[in-house]
Parts: C-alpha cells; structure tokens; sequence
C-alpha cells in the first residue's frame, strides 16, 4: 500500500479520480485500506471520448485538437472530476498502455496525467517501459506520488461544492 494512504486516513481532504489507461486501477489503490471512505468520494472510468465528455465536461474541441491522450484533455478531466464530484482533490489518467495503438508522437507508455486542486491544476507525462499491467501499475504509482508531494506541499485542501453533472445527451 502506498504512503499516501496513511496521510489520507489522517487528513480531511475528498479525492476523485477520472482514468482512461489504468481503468479503475487508481481508484482501487486510492480504497484498499479499511476506511478509505472517508476521503474517497467519486471515480470514473472514462475509457471513451464519448465518457469524456458526458461525465466530464471535456470539450470536444479540445478532443478532436489534441486527442484523447494530452496535456490538455488530462487537465480537462482532472477538473471535471474536481467540479462535478465536489471534491477538493481530482487526479486522472490518460495514456497508451499497449501493447498497441502507439505512434511516433504518442508511444506505447505515453501517459498523460493531472491534479486538480483549489490552487490549480498541475499535469506531468511519463513514457513509461514494460507490457500493459506495467505501464498501468507505474501510472498509478506516479500518480499516488504525486497526490503525497501535493498533500505535503498544501496541507488539507478546502471543500468545494459539487455542480451538476454535464447533459449526457
């Protein structure tokens, strides 16, 4: 189990998690401890562009621009999550895990990823090596990484208030 987990027990900050690549595999670390409800709140696996949009608000624009693995559509599901779970922390996922579907632009181990928070949102990429579960596994782990830097740099986080969710239509 990773540290942060213990640092999560302790502290009064609400996580959400939006994944493409890892499919569920961050929002299960972030709840194998016994009482990870009382900062785990929400999480969706947005595989699809389509799950994109409707359950984050990720702008087709942006999508169609930049593709689904980028800069730009992570932080745009990092901050659906935030806004629509109500959640001070959201973190997500979105890369190529493999074995195929890389390119030369967006390799196989590409994975794009993001935090959001009341201070903003930060995202980072890592190219990482190895079959699907690898590259899955080392996601999120640098995402639970990412989420201790966090807590240890800003302490608990405000609470937010939820909004609705995005018109599934």
């Amino acid at each position: 189990m990773h540290p942060v987990i213990a640092t999560l027990l302790n502290s009064p900050t609400s996580i959400a998690t939006a994944e493409s690549c890892t499919g569920g595999q961050l929002a299960a670390a972030l709840t194998a401890a016994p009482g990870s409800s009382a900062y785990f709140h929400w999480g969706a696996v947005t595989y699809s562009n389509a799950a994109k949009r409707s359950m984050l608000g990720v702008s087709p624009q942006t999508l169609d621009c930049e593709g689904a693995v980028s800069d730009a559509v992570v932080r745009e599901m990092a901050q659906g999550a935030r806004r629509y779970s109500g959640c001070q922390v959201a973190i997500a996922t979105s890369g190529v895990a493999g074995p195929g579907g890389g390119s030369p632009t967006k390799p196989v181990g590409l994975v794009w990823m993001a935090l959001a928070s009341a201070g903003g949102c930060v995202s980072f990429q890592r190219v990482f090596s190895g079959d699907r579960a690898a590259i899955q596994s080392a996601a999120v782990a640098a995402c639970l990484d990412a989420l201790a830097e966090h807590l240890a740099a800003v302490g608990a986080p405000a609470p937010v208030q939820p909004s609705h969710s995005p018109d599934p239509s």
